[in-house]
């Protein structure tokens, strides 16, 4: 705290990330959601390549990487905004498509679920958002309907996080549908789409005010380049253009945005890695639940477990901090719906041994 932060700065309650273990002792790493496996030999190649040209300023536009995702999407290259992971995207869509503060907002908040990607209410108290948070139902799931009501926008992810749960694109596009009367922006956070679910890219050129936010962290093993992007239609993409180009022109670094174009290229690659880390998650979910533990049918690159414990103030962090001691970090939440459950990225097939037999051990 500093006499010299403005009121902005003072009331913000930054994002906590997942815990980045440094040091040489073995850590399994159970708690960010990343790929644990590489990216191919020609994402390497395309970075090295594009660092002999370091000296210079990035294509602002990305062009190379829109052009290989306008492919891929079947969009024009204009209407794919491209930026410095995808939370850099979404914290331009809040700028740039939620009113601010309480003149512009008329009474009216931005929807997302009470329990979601807890970075939400923090890119709201930046750009003085006002939002509501909507219950998810008793078994997490999230209904269309508790979202049909005035407001200035809405934004969730598919799947949720930490929840694990998808929503059937169908129910998106009714959701769509219904906010484009009202000529309000969904946003759907697409962080973990290709670990099982459907995407709702496919309905961008019906709807124009549908913003798809995908991300290079997860199914493409690029966290460490931060690369993120948008696709919708042009209108919108032209706003993001506008708060970026406000901040920064050149946002995405010579070097991943060549990384990145090339892994959207190498498509047959992560569909088999991707199939794997599934194939993980489909039996350490059927191993715990063998234990005892409950968690929903994940989509997701992570499940969100129930271990067989006995409620209490603290719920899975005993359990949480026992992992930790044994070399394993997984992710807790203390909120009171979520305190009993702890969220377990998909580590390789070695990893997820130790892990389950570590569980069984600290269980008995």
């Amino acid at each position: 705290m500093s006499i010299y932060w403005n009121k902005r700065v003072y009331s913000l309650r930054p994002y906590i990330p997942g815990e980045q273990p440094k040091g040489a002792a073995r850590i399994i790493k159970l708690n960010t959601n990343e790929n644990p496996y590489p990216p191919p030999p020609e994402v390497i190649e395309a970075i090295s390549k594009a660092a002999g040209r370091l000296r210079l300023y990035p294509d602002p536009a990305s062009t190379e990487l829109r052009e290989a995702l306008s492919a891929k999407f079947n969009l024009d290259p204009k209407q794919i905004f491209a930026g410095n992971g995808s939370d850099e995207v979404l914290a331009f869509a809040f700028a740039a498509f939620f009113p601010s503060g309480a003149e512009e907002n008329r009474g009216l908040s931005v929807l997302f679920p009470d329990v979601t990607y807890s970075f939400y209410p923090v890119f709201a108290s930046l750009w003085d958002v006002q939002y509501k948070t909507i219950p998810l139902r008793d078994d997490f799931s999230l209904s269309i309907d508790d979202y049909r009501l005035p407001c200035a926008g809405a934004i969730f992810p598919n799947p949720n996080a930490p929840t694990s749960l998808a929503l059937a694109v169908n129910e998106i596009a009714k959701l769509a549908a219904y906010l484009q009367e009202q000529r309000r922006v969904l946003i759907v956070d697409e962080a973990y789409i290709d670990f099982g679910a459907e995407s709702a890219a496919p309905y961008i050129e019906r709807f124009d005010n549908l913003l798809v936010v995908r991300t290079f962290s997860k199914s493409a093993s690029l966290a460490g380049l931060r690369v993120g992007y948008a696709l919708g239609q042009r209108p919108l993409i032209e706003g993001l253009e506008r708060i970026r180009d406000s901040f920064n022109s050149y946002p995405v670094d010579a070097l991943a945005a060549a990384g990145a174009a090339a892994a959207v290229k190498a498509d047959a690659y992560y569909t088999a890695v991707n199939a794997k880390i599934t194939a993980t998650r489909e039996r350490v979910s059927a191993a715990l639940g063998a234990m005892g533990w409950q968690m929903p049918p994940s989509k997701a690159n992570f499940i969100f477990a129930r271990p067989p414990l006995p409620d209490g103030n603290d719920g899975a962090k005993p359990l949480f901090e026992a992992l930790r001691k044994n070399g394993i970090l997984t992710r807790y939440f203390p909120g009171e719906r979520t305190k009993n459950f702890l969220r377990i990225s998909m580590g390789t097939e070695d990893d997820m041994n130790r892990f389950l037999e570590v569980c069984e051990k600290l269980l008995k």
